[in-house]
């Protein structure tokens, strides 16, 4: 079998995630890894045990990678996404999609008009209960959703030592908790229930106004602890915390909470839609298990089992219930719906999988949050 040969740009948390999903799927091979220098590259690559290592321009160049996985600093996503579709290649982009809605806007018109395949990374979808949720909420058996409550929380910068790249506009953007996270709750509510966005108002708090920055580098999630003399005082602008009211186009209600500084809560998200027949609840940390709420009867505990669920989930499991599967899972179903249309050689008329439309929508949906709070007002989208 003639195998999809991929290109990954990036070496931090995501990129190996990336690499490691991609490495599941039969008919693709990751041939080549990319990073800022030669040298660099060539290191990492050996780590991750791949054969080629480019700089950026070197790997556009190389005519048999066919897909290229953007998994930079945010500030790359637009410059890298449009010289590889310009390049002729697939191109799967990590979230957000660009720094702002220009820039987005270029590319979901330059991916249009190549045929190219095109995808964002909002693979929390792909927990097969979330599917399930999608598929019940347009089977009836919600009913018309009344509202949504969803919540994100993280302690990964918790402390006000801990640092990152993306405590740094020039290279996040300017919000950082509702970019970051907060885009893949508004992409998944939108995503299951159908539900539209229409207006928003937000309230963002910096609990650390001034961060300590390392001296020398520290990978994300790794809790190190250096000495004080090894950090610097650095003033921060993007929220760590935010509430957000919400108002969908059937004139129902919702809110979101996300925090980066909640301790204890390493990856949460939680979901909880009510509708006019039951009420949904599902968890990523539990991610396995489904609740489902009803007012005239015994609440239920649906499992993730293929035997127990419909079509549409049962197309993203790939083991039987009551064998786990979790983060890892989500991007390997993602990319098995994504490698299915390159396969094909361009992008279907109405894909399964995220795209860079996606990406512009929940790029809006994050500006338009951004400009609530600083107005203090109900912002339209």
């Amino acid at each position: 079998m003639s195998k999809i040969k991929v290109g990954v740009v990036g070496t931090g948390f995501i990129g190996p995630a990336h690499i490691e999903a991609l490495r599941r799927l039969p008919n693709v091979e990751v041939a080549a890894l990319c990073e800022v220098t030669a040298e660099l590259a060539r290191e990492k690559a050996d780590v991750l045990g791949i054969e080629r290592s480019y700089t950026f321009d070197e790997l556009l160049k190389q005519d048999d990678i066919q897909s290229i996985h953007i998994c930079t600093p945010n500030f790359l996503h637009y410059t890298q996404s449009k010289a590889a579709l310009e390049a002729g290649k697939h191109v799967i982009c990590e979230k957000p999609l660009a720094k702002d809605l220009a820039e987005a806007e270029e590319l979901v018109a330059l991916a249009a008009k190549t045929g190219l395949v095109n995808a964002v990374h909002f693979n929390l979808r792909y927990y097969p209960l979330a599917r399930q949720m999608k598929a019940m909420c347009e089977s009836g058996e919600l009913g018309d959703v009344y509202s949504i409550i969803g919540s994100y929380l993280q302690d990964w910068l918790f402390y006000e030592t801990d640092y990152n790249w993306r405590l740094e506009p020039d290279k996040s953007g300017d919000s950082r908790a509702i970019a970051d996270i907060g885009s893949h709750l508004m992409d998944i509510l939108e995503y299951i229930t159908g539900l539209k966005t229409v207006a928003v108002m937000a309230d963002f708090n910096t609990i650390h106004k001034t961060r300590k920055k390392p001296l020398r580098p520290v990978e994300t999630y790794s809790g190190m602890m250096l000495r004080p003399e090894d950090y610097a005082d650095v003033p921060i602008t993007t929220e760590d915390h935010a509430n957000v009211l919400l108002r969908f186009d059937n004139g129902n209600r919702g809110v979101i909470t996300v925090s980066q500084v909640s301790a204890g809560r390493k990856n949460r998200m939680t979901l909880e839609i009510s509708g006019s027949k039951k009420t949904f609840n599902w968890c990523s940390e539990v991610p396995n298990e489904m609740w489902i709420g009803n007012r005239d009867g015994a609440n239920q505990v649906l499992l993730r089992d293929p035997s127990l669920v419909g079509d549409a989930a049962r197309a993203i499991i790939s083991l039987p219930g009551g064998h786990n599967e979790g983060f890892p899972d989500t991007s390997k179903q993602m990319f098995k719906e994504v490698y299915a249309a390159i396969a094909e050689g361009k992008q279907p008329e109405n894909p399964s999988f995220p795209t860079f439309a996606d990406g512009y929508r929940e790029l809006l949906i994050c500006e338009r949050i951004l400009e609530s709070n600083k107005k203090q007002a109900w912002v339209e989208i």
